[in-house]
Formats: C-alpha cells, sequence, structure tokens
C-alpha cells in the first residue's frame, strides 16, 4: 500500500493541503506516520483513543442501521402499506446503507488493532530506559492494564463484528427473493421468517451496544491515566 493512501477519518485532524501527506500506519510508513501525528502533538496513546471514538461512532451508526433495516423488512411484508416495488427499493437501498456501515465499522477495529499493537510494542521497549525501578515497575504495572483494556475492546467489537455477516446474509437473500417476486402470496411466505430476522438483528444490536459501552470504558480509562 502506498504511503499516501489516507484514511477518511484523519482528515479532521490536519489541514486539507496535508492531507496527502497523510498515511495509514502500514508496515512501510508506520515511523514516517506517527512522526508526522506526532508534530501535531499526537502520539499514539491519543491517536488510539481517537480511533476508538470513532469505531464507537461507527457501531452507534451500524446498529441504527440495521434496526432500520428490519423496520424496512416488516413494512414490506405488511402489504397493505403501500406499493410493493417502493417498499422493496427502500428496504434493497437500506441494506446497502447497512452493508457500507459494516465495512466501515471493519476499517475501524482494523485500524485501532494496528496503533494498540504498536503502541504497547514501543511502550514495552522503553521500560529498558527507566533507571528508577520502582518507576520502571509502576510502568510496568499500567503497561499490562492497558494491554488488558485494549485486548478486551478488540475482542468485544470483533464479537459484534462477527454477527454481522450472519445477519447481512439472510437479510440478502430475502432482498433477493423479493426483487423477483415482489407480489402479495410471496411476500406472505416471507411472513413467518420475520420472527428469525428479527431475533437475529435484536442479537446483534445488543452486541454492538455492549462494544460500543466497551468503547466507552477504554477512552475513560485512558484519558483518566493521561490526566492523572
Amino acid at each position: 500500500m502506498s504511503c499516501l493512501s489516507a484514511r477518511p477519518f484523519c482528515v479532521s485532524l490536519l489541514p486539507l493541503a496535508l492531507l496527502l501527506g497523510v498515511a495509514v500506519a502500514t508496515s512501510g510508513c508506520d515511523r514516517w506516520y506517527y512522526g508526522t501525528m506526532k508534530k501535531f502533538g499526537m502520539e499514539k496513546r491519543d491517536i488510539l483513543v481517537k480511533r476508538v471514538r470513532d469505531a464507537r461512532k461507527s457501531q452507534e451508526e451500524a446498529k441504527e442501521e440495521f434496526k432500520t433495516a428490519l423496520e424496512r423488512f416488516k413494512t414490506v411484508i405488511d402489504v397493505e402499506g403501500g406499493p410493493l416495488e417502493e417498499k422493496y427499493g427502500k428496504l434493497d437501498k437500506q441494506l446497502k446503507r447497512a452493508e457500507d456501515r459494516a465495512n466501515e465499522v471493519d476499517d475501524r477495529i482494523r485500524s485501532i488493532r494496528d496503533v494498540s499493537d504498536d503502541l504497547l510494542k514501543e511502550w514495552d521497549k522503553e521500560l529498558k530506559q527507566y533507571s528508577d525501578r520502582s518507576l520502571r515497575r509502576e510502568s510496568e504495572r499500567e503497561l499490562e492494564e492497558t494491554r488488558k483494556r485494549c485486548d478486551a475492546l478488540i475482542r468485544s467489537m470483533e464479537k459484534a463484528q462477527k454477527k454481522i455477516e450472519p445477519v447481512m446474509r439472510p437479510l440478502r437473500d430475502r432482498v433477493l427473493f423479493l426483487k423477483h417476486n415482489l407480489n402479495a402470496q410471496a411476500i406472505g411466505a416471507l411472513d413467518q421468517e420475520l420472527v428469525k430476522v428479527r431475533s437475529d438483528v435484536d442479537a446483534l444490536v445488543s452486541d454492538l451496544e455492549a462494544s460500543i459501552a466497551e468503547a466507552q470504558q477504554f477512552i475513560d480509562a485512558m484519558e483518566k491515566g493521561a490526566a492523572s
């Protein structure tokens, strides 16, 4: 990947003139990327917190998109509510929006994993620079706490993320089915499947909410640690 491939969520950090100079932290660009961000007062810890905050926002948006997709699906089944073609079109668009949000969440989680790995490796390496043993032990303790928080956060986010595709798959099948069967008899056949679709979406929403709460706890703990 080229060093000129910048992530969208870095736009707000730098003037537009520098946008092309801000790279994704990949193996060939890590040092340059972090060095550039440091010039703007952002250490790896700050970058990590910002990416967690962005991921939390993306998860919140994904949660709402899937809840809306469920409502669209219910509306299609309610044949008396309006033209089937119009309902299908709205459901199809909503499903695409949900897929876009799901892909965004996946990108956010990957970016969190990257910067957390870099932060923890750097921190561990710098422990050797301490001459004061008590300070080193305190730093080691904080490092382990941060490692545990990062691991717990990523596990929570990945757990929710793994639920997305199993929810998307049956929704895609049903949207495709509706595309070729826009009649009352076909719609009626889907009515019995609504309970399963609702159950899948509800479970996903629950996991997303748990992950969102975990992300907020992580942000609070990191900001509290930075302030102390």
